[in-house]
């Protein structure tokens, strides 16, 4: 199977990039954290969560860490703030010491991670007693609309394509393996919560379009295809998908969001940790 490829952040921001930022404010409003923190962004892609973290959590610091150097480089180009060090790094191996930020968040990069519990567990570490570790990851098996359209479409041109789609591949996408996953690494307090946002493209070409930007696994099948094939997947996308009168296309788009406590937490001191 070919492996998606994270490296161009202008077409990942067409992609889904887009739809992370709002997503993004609900879970630091949900996070609920004072000012003044260092935080640690894992996975930061091309800074959605980063500069949400910048401009709605007020951090005295933020590292943001990936591992595409493509992305860290759109990352550092775009988000320009004294307060942010991108590095490229690997989330299993965190390049920080023990118990060195108050907030470890991470948005919509759990899932890619080859070992998810080797990456939480990195969490767990790098977190201050009392600190906060959190996430979030698209429902890709239901919540995710675009996605979802795009996968159950491919699947009726061709049934194979199954192994690609992401809510079949991805098992971490859902509430309980988020939390087993925040359990096991030794976070307490662990709650999980729906975040949905919409997802409205003004018209057919603006779903359509970012697929051919190559960034992620549904962008990567469509660049496998040839060219009668790709304009039969458009062609059956365009007569399925919910279509408004003045042409827009109106989806949502839902993510899972968790968070924990890093050991060392106690309810008296839960707020004043984040």
């Amino acid at each position: 199977m070919t492996h998606p490829v994270w490296a161009d952040g202008r077409a990942y921001e067409a992609y889904v990039g887009r739809w992370s930022r709002p997503v993004a404010a609900e879970f630091l409003r949900w996070l609920d954290v004072p000012p003044g923190r260092r935080w640690l962004d894992v996975g930061c892609g091309t800074g959605a969560l980063t500069s949400s973290v910048l401009a709605l959590a007020g951090p005295a610091h933020v590292a943001a860490v990936d591992s595409a150097p493509g992305f860290v480089a759109y990352a550092r180009a775009a988000v320009r703030d004294e307060r942010v060090a991108f590095h490229v790094g690997d989330a299993r191996a965190l390049p920080l010491p023990d118990r060195c930020v108050d907030v470890v968040v991470s948005g919509l990069a759990v899932n890619f991670v080859p070992e998810p519990a080797r990456a939480v567990a990195e969490f767990a570490r790098v977190a201050r007693p009392g600190g906060v570790a959190a996430a979030y990851v698209w429902d890709y098996a239901g919540g995710m609309g675009l996605l979802r359209h795009f996968w159950d479409a491919a699947a009726l041109l061709d049934p194979a394509v199954a192994e690609r789609d992401e809510g079949r591949r991805f098992a971490v996408c859902d509430p309980e393996s988020l939390r087993g996953l925040w359990t096991d690494a030794g976070l307490t307090a662990v709650v999980v919560r729906p975040v949905d946002v919409p997802t409205v493209f003004a018209d057919f070409d603006d779903y359509w379009t970012p697929f051919l930007g190559g960034q992620g696994p549904a962008p990567t099948y469509v660049a496998s295809l040839t060219a009668p094939d790709r304009a039969r997947l458009r062609d059956l996308l365009s007569a399925r998908l919910p279509v408004a009168p003045d042409g827009s296309i109106r989806l949502t788009a839902r993510a899972w969001a968790v968070r924990g406590a890093a050991p060392g937490w106690t309810p008296a001191g839960a707020r004043a940790a984040g």
